[in-house]
C-alpha cells in the first residue's frame, strides 16, 4: 500500500534521512525503531507531507505518487498522522476535537458512524467528550489525538512516539488500543522506543540509525536479535 523509496531529507546542512526506503501492506502494522535523533519524526513528516524531501525521493500510496502532495491533501489520500506531542486543541472539548478530525472531505460522509466506531474503541471518551480537553491525563489526551485522527477514515495511521511520558500502565492500556484499531481493519506505521510494546503488536519493523535504514525483519525476529537487545533491551541474550 504505502512504498517509500530513496527519502532523504535535510534541514540546512543537517541531513535527518539518507535514502530510507520502506514498505507497508493493506492491514500491516510496521514500527520504526531507532535512539532520539535517528531521524524517525522525519521519516512520518516527509510521508504526511508536512516537510519537503530532497529531489530523488518517491512516496506512494496504491502507486499513486504522493511527491510535493501537500500535507491536507495526502490526508484526504488516506494517511492520518498522531504528531509526537499529539497536537491536539487543549481548551476545547473532546468532541470538539473529534468533529474536527472529520473535516476532511473524504470522511465528512461517515462522521456519524467513525465517531461510533471512535468511542467503541475509547469508551471513556463517549464518557467524557463534553470535557475539555486540557483537563485529562496525559493517557487520556493521547486517546483523542488517536481518535481525532481515525475520525478522517484513514488507511494509514502514523504515530509518533505515541506511549512517550505516559506512566507503564497507561502504556499497556495504549497498546491494547492500538490493537483494537489494527483489528479494524487499518494500517498502522508506529515511531515507537517502547520496544517490546510496539514489537508485540507488530508484524515488522525497521531499525533506523543516522537517517538510514540498517536493518529490517518480521517483529519476533528483532525481538530476538542481538543487536536489537543491546540497542534497546540491554541485554543480549534472548527475551
Amino acid at each position: 500500500m504505502l512504498e517509500v523509496r530513496n527519502l532523504s531529507v535535510r534541514y540546512g546542512k543537517h541531513a535527518a534521512l539518507h535514502d530510507v526506503a520502506l514498505s507497508v501492506t493493506e492491514g500491516e502494522t510496521v514500527v520504526i525503531l531507532g535512539a532520539n535523533g535517528a531521524g524517525k519524526s522525519s521519516l512520518l513528516r516527509a510521508i504526511a507531507g508536512l516537510v519537503t524531501p530532497e529531489p530523488g525521493g518517491e512516496v506512494k500510496l496504491d502507486g499513486r505518487s504522493l511527491n510535493a502532495t501537500p500535507a491536507h491533501l495526502v490526508l484526504e489520500a488516506g494517511i492520518a498522522l498522531v504528531p509526537e506531542g499529539r497536537g491536539i486543541f487543549a481548551d476545547l472539548s473532546v468532541i470538539e476535537n473529534l468533529r474536527l478530525g472529520a473535516y476532511a472531505q473524504r470522511a465528512r460522509k461517515t462522521a456519524t458512524e467513525n465517531l461510533a466506531c471512535v468511542f467503541d474503541i475509547f469508551p471513556r471518551l463517549r464518557e467524557r467528550q463534553r470535557q475539555t480537553v486540557a483537563t485529562m491525563s496525559g493517557g487520556e489526551q493521547q486517546m483523542v489525538a488517536i481518535g481525532r485522527a481515525l475520525m478522517s477514515s484513514p488507511r494509514l495511521l502514523m504515530l509518533d512516539e505515541p506511549s512517550l511520558g505516559l506512566a507503564p500502565i497507561l502504556v499497556h492500556e495504549l497498546f491494547e488500543v492500538l490493537a483494537q484499531v489494527r483489528k479494524s481493519g487499518v494500517s498502522l506505521l508506529i515511531v515507537e522506543q517502547n520496544v517490546r510494546a510496539s514489537l508485540a503488536i507488530a508484524d515488522r519493523g525497521y531499525l533506523l540509525e543516522a537517517g538510514r535504514i540498517v536493518g529490517e525483519g518480521s517483529a519476533a525476529g528483532l525481538i530476538d536479535d542481538p543487536a536489537v537487545q543491546r540497542a534497546f533491551l540491554g541485554t543480549s541474550s534472548n527475551v
